[in-house]
């Protein structure tokens, strides 16, 4: 029944999947065919192997999708459903845009950093005292010791915690159950302490029992003796209070129930009257008394309960517990449960809803006009207390717990309002930066302060959410108004912004262009809010985006400038020793952008007294870090100050703190790495301690030890390398089989150092470390990271350059075969590398053999998406065997066809690349036929489905094409051609490049192969082609169509481009200009502008300057050449540069420009001078792109027709009375005299001396 019940839950549920899916597609399909709608496709498999033989029983009720045909791949109908456009981000396709998204952990700790408040600015005050409420730089300085002092006490704190944790535990102490019951108690008792060191009863003998808390209770008329007392100290636990005591009453007889004797304490019973063993007084204390309203205490007999108490559980005394409950006593019995809280709400919303509407209500509903107010009836009595109350059960009705909150009705939520005044729109996460827009005030009545923070939100808002054009005004605004805004409230609206959790890469693009831009404008007010920058701009330099790290480093510099060095020592000082290990990183790194703007030599002092601090190893650590990162940003701009840098930091090698040791050997290998191949000098005092060192430690400090001494044996002279490589081989050696992977980068990369410096002998690696080597760091493990996977190619390719290719390729050729594809891959790059870089001479034919078998079973046995490892190994080991290769083809070809045939697509594209690879080789080896076979074959397959691989076949093609030559490929030209026009109209990348590559080689090479009807044809494909997306596409077809009219003749070629020139696509229009220029360069500019300048008549603008670019180009390609047409074109150039559009004036400009710099010296002055007075009067054009044109234009005037001839049009205008005018003329004249200095000297005008002058300055004077 069970199973019944399954089966028909399991038929509703795939109905109702069926239903939903139908909804969105409207196509009903066979779930039984398609694979059903469910998204798992091994949905009632077993998923797991049974643990035990018992778990192996399979369900009775198996799904029916289990057996279904898994290898059946028609089209699901599910998955034809248009994705919607989160789907590609959610997939992972597209990169997040929040900042916080991508960052880890550690990067995530900016947003726990504090915008510290504005701090005193000791320039601006002079010796003025400091306002108390301004934060001095003393007042940071003590905080920060303070917050140290507290770090320090947690820390002590948990570690005491943690050593009382590992303790062993005391021994368990005997109890009194455990001693001998046959000793004299009486006498034991009264036995002296032994020890004055146990001042507790737990602290006594064992053998001593003692009166504990757990002893019988003593009774009224038992005698003292009794009891054996405790010698221990008694504790206020002791003894039981009773109510009513007295604690200052003296020592004597209470009466019953009154009060208790001052002795007696909290485990005495209440005795009568005369019995109470007197104990010594003692300090009174609050928890002596119980309260008596709380029923808690045993009533002594006679007495009153207090207040109406009552004791639970005795007989009451009285009608209490039959009284009708009060909400007094109702609070007495405990806490209020929930319904009676839920009723008491209920009623008070009741109440409140149905209470008698007051006489102001009345007045305000109706008017005070046509009415009246009705006495109520003499009889009439309201019921204050309805019946349900009496139903109801007793509340608590004193002391309400919770308030009901006024509604109020006028409150949105989450209803965004529109913002006022023209402002983009706000996103919700900005309504608390953002939010007081919202509020339509009269601007008029705020205060000025309030005034300018609202114009300072608008600016911000319009930055940071506007269009471009209101982000360029505001920005503007911003920048000119940023001294008048004032710094204080600019800082304090624009960092938070910063702050924000879910602000985007491109909203802080802007918001750190703002501060860089108001930081120019600030200059010295900028003091007081250093650290605020700080702190939000710091986090910056660790970012992942290189253009992050750059804005970052710029601002810090612009920051430094305008606020000096005092002023940045002064905020960023207390950072050096934070507790926080992410804000002394920070401070480091800026402290190193701080030294680049401001010079190292500025910064040397600082450095020097913070790297030597006695107070914390942070201080140390920091300053050593800084030197670091000043090496790594500055890289050998620290030559000049290595020396003092190097000694700044050698004593950390020293140090006691074991991360102070280490930073230092990492800052040391970046100076090194800096000053490269330099600086050895400077780094004698640090090689006797790294030398120490290395022998001496181990782990994380022994790996930067190892970098130092990596990066500063490469700076030796050959002699001293050969000796300290030998001296910290034995360590590398030893540290080969260390575990931790930062261990063997570090050793790989100095063992590459080493190895490649001069003074090394190949005899000594061959002995001494490639078997260690090899045994240790050539595994599959290595294979699988992929920064120890390139380290190890590299040091492996280094050490091939020292001892050879056979020794390498010898130990490695054997692993081409291995079964672990990313190991294989790993030695195939680097037997590539190797080969490539040292070539095949060396290697024996037995080592030849291994090769090519080894590369053709890693080519073969290839699964993974990287084939390109594959095949440039393959086409280098071939390549620099060349004919060696001769016997092995026909194998290699048989591979080759076998796998163009397989039903992968990788595997018949990975076949068809390795052809392009290997297709120079087999000429080489006069293997033609072979290539002919080949080109067959892939000529056949050229009906590929899949793009990426019809472009490796194209490719394939093009290389055969290219070695074999047109004659002789196979199958014809005149064949291949009309089957690669179709393919032309293909829209993937990488078919279109090929594809036009090899139809230009075609009609470069073998244009009379084909006839010139299919050489049109492919014109009007190719003009489509012109839309490409692809740089090195447009350029491919543009040189094609070069080709083709040189094969069939320009003119029905340059029919099609100028009609081209009429489509409106400007990037087409500008291909076709191109193509008309280089057709006129191949087949003479005569066979052009006749039609060129024929076409400028016609009365449309993008014809025309298509034209007018045609002709700039055409210049351009054909320089000398252009002397006899200059006098042909020069009217239709008066046109243009009169025309009234500036595109017109403009391409003119252009041309006019190429023209001149073609004819330069050839004769030509006339019609160039013509021409310039048409260019001239366009200087004060104020287009950017015209008055660039135009300049240019003169620059060329400037080469062809000499400085002289423009300095006379210059001079008319240098001293003219409108400034706009001397502007644009001083203009061309700088750039006249910087082009054409010495040339101008002859255009001076010659003065005459006189008295006091001398002017004339003849040759013979330079020898004065």
């Amino acid at each position: 029944m069970e199973n019944l019940d399954d089966d028909i839950a399991r038929t509703q549920e795939e109905r109702r999947r069926m239903e939903e899916l139908a909804s969105l597609t409207a196509v009903a399909f066979d779930a039984d065919l398609y694979g059903g709608a469910g998204s798992d496709r091994f949905e009632g498999y077993a998923k797991s192997i049974p643990v035990t033989e018992d778990d192996d029983e399979p369900d009775s009720d198996v799904s029916e999708i289990a057996r279904r045909m898994a290898s059946y791949t028609g089209p699901k109908v599910k998955d034809l459903v248009l994705r919607g456009p989160d789907t590609d981000n959610e997939l992972g396709f597209k990169k997040p845009q929040r900042i916080i998204d991508r960052e880890d952990d550690y990067r995530r700790r900016r947003l726990q950093q504090i915008i510290s408040p504005e701090r005193h600015d000791p320039f601006a005050a002079g010796e003025a005292t400091p306002d108390p409420s301004v934060r001095t730089y003393a007042d940071v300085m003590r905080e920060q010791a303070l917050a140290k002092q507290k770090e320090d006490t947690l820390k002590a704190i948990a570690k005491k915690k943690e050593e009382e944790k590992s303790q062993p535990p005391p021994l368990k102490r005997r109890n009194r159950w455990d001693q001998s019951q046959d000793k004299d108690e009486a006498a034991t008792a009264k036995k002296p302490k032994t020890s004055s060191s146990s001042s507790s009863d737990w602290d006594a003998p064992d053998s001593t029992p003692g009166v504990t808390r757990w002893d019988a209770t003593p009774t009224p008329g038992r005698a003292a003796a009794d009891a054996t007392p405790s010698l221990g100290r008694r504790n206020r636990w002791d003894e039981t209070p009773t109510p009513g005591r007295l604690a200052d009453a003296a020592e004597g007889t209470p009466a019953a129930g009154a009060t208790t004797p001052a002795g007696m304490t909290w485990d005495a019973t209440p005795k009568l009257g005369g019995l109470a063993t007197p104990t010594p007084k003692r300090q009174r204390s609050r928890w002596d008394e119980t309260p008596a309203t709380m029923g808690s205490a045993t009533p002594l007999p006679g007495a009153t309960p207090a207040g109406g108490a009552y004791t639970p559980g005795v007989t009451p005394v009285g009608g209490v517990d039959l009284a009708t409950p009060t909400p007094g006593a109702i609070n007495l019995r405990g806490a209020m449960t929930p319904e009676q809280y839920n009723l008491l709400r209920w009623e008070r919303d009741i109440e409140e809803r149905n209470r008698p509407l007051t006489d102001e209500e009345l007045d305000g509903m109706f008017p005070q006009e046509g009415y009246k107010v009705l006495e109520p009836p003499a009889s009439y009595v309201p019921i204050r207390t309805p019946a349900r109350k009496l139903l109801a059960t007793p509340t608590p009705l004193g002391t309400p717990l919770y308030a009901i909150p006024e509604e109020n009705r006028g409150q949105q939520f989450d209803v965004p309002k529109e913002a006022p005044g023209g402002l983009p729109f706000m996103k919700p996460e900005d309504y608390q930066y953002f939010g007081a827009l919202l509020n339509e005030e009269d601007e008029e009545q705020l205060s000025p302060e309030e005034q300018k923070e609202r114009k300072i939100m608008k600016l911000l808002l319009k930055v940071k959410n506007g269009t471009p054009p209101q982000r360029k005004t505001a920005l503007r605004q911003l920048t000119d108004k940023a001294r008048e805004l004032g710094a204080g409230p600019l800082f304090n609206r624009i960092l938070p912004l910063l702050m924000q959790p879910t602000l985007e890469d491109q909203e802080r693009h802007l918001l750190v262009k703002v501060i860089d831009r108001v930081l120019y404008k600030l200059d010295e007010l900028v003091r007081p809010y250093v650290h605020k920058i700080l702190v939000v701009i710091e986090p910056l330099l660790i970012d992942e985006d290189y253009y992050a790290r750059v804005e970052g480093r710029e601002i810090i510099s612009n920051l430094s400038k305008a606020a000096g060095l005092a002023s940045m020592i002064a905020a960023m000082r207390p950072d050096i020793d934070n507790i926080d290990e992410y804000v002394r990183n920070t401070t480091a790194r800026a402290f190193s952008v701080v030294a680049s703007a401001l010079g190292i030599p500025t910064l040397l002092p600082f450095l020097k007294a913070v790297c030597q601090s006695k107070k914390s190893w942070q201080a140390r650590h920091t300053g050593i870090k800084i030197v670091q990162q000043i090496a790594i940003l500055m890289g050998c701009a620290v030559l000049p100050h290595l020396k003092s840098l190097v000694e700044i930091i050698e004593h950390g090698l020293n140090d006691e703190n074991q991360k102070v040791r280490t930073i230092t050997a990492l800052s040391l290998a970046a100076l090194a790495e800096a000053a490269a191949p330099y600086g050895i000098e400077s780094f004698d005092s640090v090689l006797r301690p790294l030398w120490k060192g290395i022998r001496s430690h181990r782990g994380k400090v022994l790996a930067a030890f190892l970098k130092a001494i990596g990066f500063i044996i490469p700076l030796m002279d050959a002699t001293y390398a050969s000796y300290y490589t030998k001296e910290v081989m034995s360590i590398l050696i030893r540290e080969f089989q260390s575990p931790d992977e930062e261990m063997k980068k570090i050793v790989l990369k100095v063992v590459k150092q080493c190895v490649g410096t001069e003074g090394v002998e190949a005899d000594y690696i061959r002995s001494d470390i490639l078997p260690e080597f090899f045994r240790n760091f050539w595994v599959r493990r290595m294979a699988l990271d992929r920064r120890n996977y390139r380290q190890l190619v590299d040091t492996t390719v280094e050490i091939a350059n020292k001892v050879g290719v056979p020794d390498i390729a010898a130990r490695v050729v054997e692993d081409l075969k291995d079964e672990s594809e990313p190991y294989r891959r790993m030695v195939m790059e680097t037997i590539e590398k190797v080969v490539a870089n040292l070539g095949a001479s060396d290697i024996d034919a037995r080592l030849e053999e291994l090769l090519i078998d080894g590369i053709l079973y890693a080519f073969q046995e290839q699964t993974s998406d990287d084939a390109n490892v594959m095949l440039n190994g393959f086409g280098a080991v071939v390549n620099a065997l060349g004919q060696r290769v001769k016997p092995y083809l026909p194998q290699i070809c048989g591979t080759i066809k076998w796998r163009l045939n397989n039903k992968s697509a990788k595997v018949r594209q990975q076949a068809a690349d390795l052809i392009s690879r290997i297709a120079v080789v087999m000429k080489q080896c006069g293997e033609e036929a072979l290539m002919g076979h080949l080109g067959v074959v892939l000529y056949e397959y050229l009906g590929e489905e899949y793009p990426e691989v019809l472009g490796s076949i194209l490719g394939a093609l093009k290389a055969i094409v290219n070695v074999i030559g047109m004659t002789k490929m196979t199958p014809p030209i005149k064949d291949l051609l009309p089957r690669l026009t179709p393919i032309l109209k293909n829209r993937h990348e990488k078919v279109q490049e090929n594809c036009i590559d090899l139809v230009g080689r075609i009609a470069d090479r073998g244009a009379e192969f084909v006839p010139a009807r299919e050489w049109m044809r492919i014109c009007f494909e190719l003009l489509e082609m012109l839309k490409a997306h692809k740089k090195g596409i447009r350029r491919a077809t543009v040189n094609t169509f070069g080709y083709i009219a040189k094969a069939i003749g320009p003119q029905d070629v340059l029919a099609t481009l100028l009609n081209n020139l009429k489509v409106q696509e400007r990037q087409n229009r500008v291909c076709t200009t191109v193509a008309i220029a280089i057709v006129a360069e191949t087949c003479s500019p005569f066979t052009v502008l006749p039609a060129l300048m024929n076409e400028y008549r016609v009365p449309e603008l993008n014809v025309q300057n298509g034209v007018l670019k045609s002709l700039s180009f055409l210049f351009e390609y054909i320089g000398e050449m252009g002397k006899d047409y200059i006098y042909a074109v020069t009217p239709l150039l008066e046109d243009a540069l009169m025309d009234r559009d500036l595109v017109h004036r403009q391409t003119a400009a252009s041309a006019v420009k190429h023209m001149a710099l073609g004819v330069a010296g050839l004769g030509c002055e006339d019609a160039l001078v013509h021409l310039l007075n048409y260019v001239w009067p366009n200087i004060f054009e104020t287009s950017p792109h015209v008055i660039n044109a135009v300049m240019e234009a003169i620059e060329g005037m400037r080469v062809a027709l000499g400085p002289a001839v423009i300095l006379n049009y210059c001079l008319q205008g240098l001293f003219h009375p409108a400034r706009k005018v001397r502007e644009v003329y001083w203009k061309i004249y700088n750039s006249l005299y910087i082009g054409a200095q010495d040339a101008l000297v002859a255009a001076y005008p010659a003065l005459e001396d006189d008295d006091g002058n001398i002017f004339s300055r003849p040759e013979l004077s330079i020898f004065c």
